[in-house]
């Protein structure tokens, strides 16, 4: 088990005022089995007109902003404490054979479909950032050699891409297509989870974009530098026949996440669970300055 303090900054200054602006916030971590938010504070400079908390349609905690003052600058400020518990080993050699699953999840017509499956295709089809292409299928076809166990090759899938591919942040920006970031083999986190839910759905398996935190660790001898971190992003992948019904792979650090992976929500892609997003009338540049922290409770 692992307890954080979170802290998650946002400032826009938006270089003139703002006469109206709505924000959506996907900020608040998501409960689950392996998963506690502690304790939860949102502070926002300046007040808005309106706000409003609910659920999206992947069931994440969204709150809805309204600004209807004039205003050159907003600051978001949300601080965190999240408990974080193993998710259990899993045996990849035990779970479905890939091409079996996916035949399982193709249409059929008079045949009614499973409950859970019916639930997982919503994760299989195109959305905004992830493309169902050939080259993406072919790209990753030699992960998924006929009869092999889903789970084996969803991890030889993140193997390849975190062998073959070059963390670079200035190579990509969050509008860069899959199959550029495919053919210059860089990108940044959410570049890679993106292509390898591409990849995982031009299969014909669900897969899902996970959205969070990861907690990273200062040089030897150094202090935790504060505001250094950022959001993470990485992969969940259906399978139906193990205990939790989806399973994660992280292909930025080739690794499964368990307690070192803090959760805020999971949808199609980085657009469905992007941390703040929204519109302006009025103002100049945007571009937010994102600071985040992660530190162990016992840290503190």
């Amino acid at each position: 088990m692992a307890r954080y303090h979170i802290l998650h900054e946002t400032n826009y200054d938006y270089g003139g005022a703002v006469s109206l602006s709505h924000q959506v916030l996907h900020l608040v971590p998501r409960p689950s089995d392996w998963q506690t938010c502690l304790r939860y504070e949102l502070s926002i400079d300046p007040e808005p007109s309106w706000r409003r908390a609910g659920q999206d349609a992947f069931g994440n905690s969204v709150e809805w902003l309204g600004f209807y003052q004039p205003h050159p600058a907003l600051n978001v400020r949300a601080e965190m404490e999240v408990e974080v518990r193993p998710r259990g080993a899993i045996d990849l050699a035990e779970s479905l054979p890939w091409d079996e699953l996916a035949r399982r999840l193709i249409y059929q017509g008079g045949v009614a479909p499973r409950a859970d499956d019916l639930a997982a295709k919503r994760f299989l089809f195109e959305s905004p950032n992830v493309r169902v292409k050939n080259e993406l299928r072919a790209y990753a076809l030699d992960c998924f050699p006929p009869g092999r166990a889903l789970l084996e090759g969803a991890a030889a899938l993140m193997a390849k891409i975190f062998d073959e591919f070059t963390f670079d942040a200035e190579a990509t920006s969050i509008a860069t297509p899959v199959l550029e970031v495919l053919a210059n083999k860089r990108g940044v986190c959410q570049d890679f989870a993106h292509l390898m839910i591409a990849c995982l759905r031009a299969l014909g398996l669900p897969a899902r974009y996970m959205s969070g935190y990861l907690l990273t660790h200062p040089p030897p001898g150094q202090p935790r530098m504060i505001g250094a971190d950022a959001s993470h992003a990485w992969v969940s992948v259906y399978a139906p026949d193990t205990a939790l019904g989806w399973v994660e792979f992280d292909p930025t650090n080739n690794l499964q996440p368990d307690t070192q992976h803090i959760t805020i929500g999971w949808g199609r892609d980085f657009n469905d669970v992007s941390p703040l997003r929204g519109i302006i009338l009025g103002g100049g540049g945007h571009e937010p300055e994102v600071a985040v922290t992660v530190t162990p409770l016992d840290e503190r």
